[in-house]
């Protein structure tokens, strides 16, 4: 029985394609994070969420996600929306209000275009066809919310007049507190923040002309930056410990030392704990380690495809031409002393392109998604100077073929099989003739329980997550769950990629009811070639759900 991706809205599907990879980041921060604890629903905690390892902090997810889903259960409660909580609102929702903040990053476009010499709207096409813009700005990633403070950041620090003249940026609070935020959301931040503070202070130092104006905008900076940081600790604090009210007011009971030995030992400062972990190499090593260039040889490529080619391709002759004059300038000491590099482009865009690009290559662990808020300069960069104007079709072609591939192939068929078993597990039959449920996942993503709708009480539904597990590991699992007869009413079923049915036949269980999702494609268990041509393709594409027949096992 093939099933689509009737569980994903149409609108959303037509303006922003499905994306479901890199789950831990995309479901397991924002959305389970808050799911159990606001809708009080049965969730997988990341680590980096547990009080006994803080390392990302609670207040974007909560004025995110955590809004959605209080907005949900506030309706809810109200009868205005009796079934408001369900598979399909818990997905959508964060997703639509990531979406409409996506728009920021339009906006940041369109404002900074002229101050870059760059054609606005040919920019905005450019940043709209891009199927990063696509895939991963409309989806509840650390990195969105970084690539969105990124742009905030750079309309800050980036003012002219109506006439064309540079004004000093006037907005040091605001700078102050976007950057200290974005390095909260994530302490790679200041990669990105490094070089626009850099353009900022060489502004306000050129356009001020006493030292005190120059002071006065540092403090404001470094204040507003200091209170929002105070902010993130205190909120951080709070959710990470036991400490509340009654501890604050035993607290101010105690002696000076003690209240400071107190906030000592119970303050968190999230982002220092994920730098500590994140820092040791090993800790890298478990998420898989990568080669130090495979930011600029194989991410950079796999996102902006021809843009990053072309920019490489321009700081390279950029370098050349620098060299060539400081060796000119060298030989010939009457000559001009000063260095002017003419070349194609904002040589300082590329450095807000490439700075970063060499900071996060200074560690092993290297995911395209890191590298998601340089699209904005990317984008400035290329339509600068019409370079990207005479490769339109080639990037078009790509971005057509990066959408359907990241935001619709790559494990495409997890989420929908998700809500498929969620409306089958809380339908008024299952309802009156309650069972228990157990669902094995094998070879696929880790599933968002969260998705599966189970209150906190509920007990009568378990998920088994195989991930890539042996043949034999995996057929003695499936045949313990299949021969369990101390359960009379029991359903056990088995999600696996079509690439894996083969190998499940052979584990000697029967089935009675089989479902296929389409599309889905496992990089860790790619089709063969052959049998894409064959009539039997869908089946390599796609997600089995597989109902084990206990009845004739019992047989």
């Amino acid at each position: 029985m093939p099933l689509t991706l009737s569980c994903i809205p149409n609108a959303e599907l037509l303006n922003k394609i499905h994306y479901v990879c890199m789950y831990v980041c995309m479901y397991f921060f924002f959305l389970s994070s808050f799911i159990g604890d606001i809708l009080n629903l049965q969730v997988y905690y990341p680590w980096e969420f547990l009080s006994s390892s803080p390392c990302r902090t609670i207040v974007f997810p909560l004025m995110t996600s955590g809004v959605t889903y209080w907005v949900i259960k506030s309706l809810q409660q109200l009868d205005i929306c009796s079934s408001c909580i369900n598979s399909y609102t818990l997905l959508v929702s964060p997703r639509l209000l990531f979406t409409v903040f996506s728009f920021i990053l339009d906006y940041s476009v369109y404002r900074l275009a002229p101050f870059w010499e760059a054609d606005p709207w040919k920019a905005l096409v450019l940043l709209a066809g891009s199927y990063v813009t696509l895939v991963f700005y409309t989806r509840t990633f650390t990195n969105t919310l970084e690539g969105l403070l990124f742009a905030l950041l750079m309309v800050l620090v980036s003012s002219r007049k109506s006439d064309g003249s540079l004004v000093g940026p006037t907005s040091s609070p605001l700078i102050g507190i976007i950057t200290t935020a974005g390095f909260f959301n994530r302490p790679t931040f200041l990669a990105f923040a490094l070089m626009p503070l850099l353009y900022w202070a060489g502004l306000i130092v050129d356009s001020q002309k006493s030292l005190k104006n120059v002071i006065n905008h540092f403090s404001k900076l470094v204040l507003c930056a200091c209170f929002t940081g105070i902010v993130f600790v205190t909120a951080d604090t709070f959710y990470f410990t036991s400490m509340g009210l009654d501890n604050l007011y035993s607290i101010k009971k105690s002696s000076l030392f003690d209240v400071i030995s107190q906030l000592n030992e119970k303050m968190i400062v999230t982002p220092f704990n994920f730098l500590s972990y994140n820092l040791n190499p090993h800790n890298l090593a478990l998420h898989g380690s990568h080669p130090r260039v495979t930011h600029f040889t194989v991410n950079g490529i796999m996102l902006f495809g021809v843009l990053h080619i072309l920019a490489i391709g321009a700081g390279i002759k950029m370098l050349k031409e620098y060299i060539h004059q400081l060796i000119r300038v060298r030989s010939f000491c009457h000559g001009s002393s000063g260095l002017s590099v003419h070349s194609e482009g904002s040589p300082t865009l590329l450095l807000f392109y490439f700075v970063p690009l060499a900071f996060l290559s200074l560690f092993s662990h290297q995911e395209p998604r890191f590298l998601i808020p340089l699209i904005l300069p990317l984008v400035l960069f290329s339509t600068s100077q019409n370079r990207a104007v005479k490769w339109r079709h080639v990037i078009t072609i790509f971005n057509v073929l990066g959408a359907l591939l990241f935001g619709c192939l790559h494990q495409g068929g997890l989420i929908p099989c998700l809500c498929h078993l969620e409306q089958l597990m809380h339908s008024p039959e299952s309802s009156n003739h309650p069972g228990h449920y157990t669902l094995l996942f094998a070879h696929t993503y880790m599933p968002p329980r969260s998705l599966l709708n189970i209150k906190k009480r509920d007990t009568h539904i378990e998920v088994i997550d195989m991930a890539g597990s042996e043949e034999e590991t995996l057929c003695q699992t499936v045949e313990q769950q299949a021969n369990n007869f101390t359960c009379n009413d029991c359903h056990v079923f088995v999600i696996i990629p079509g690439t894996v049915r083969a190998t499940i036949t052979k584990c000697g269980v029967s089935f009675k009811n089989e479902t296929l999702i389409f599309p889905h494609l496992s990089m860790e268990d790619p089709p063969q070639i052959p049998f894409l041509f064959s009539g039997n393709w869908r089946s390599q594409l796609g997600l089995y759900i597989l109902q084990v027949d206990r009845d004739q096992q019992r047989l």
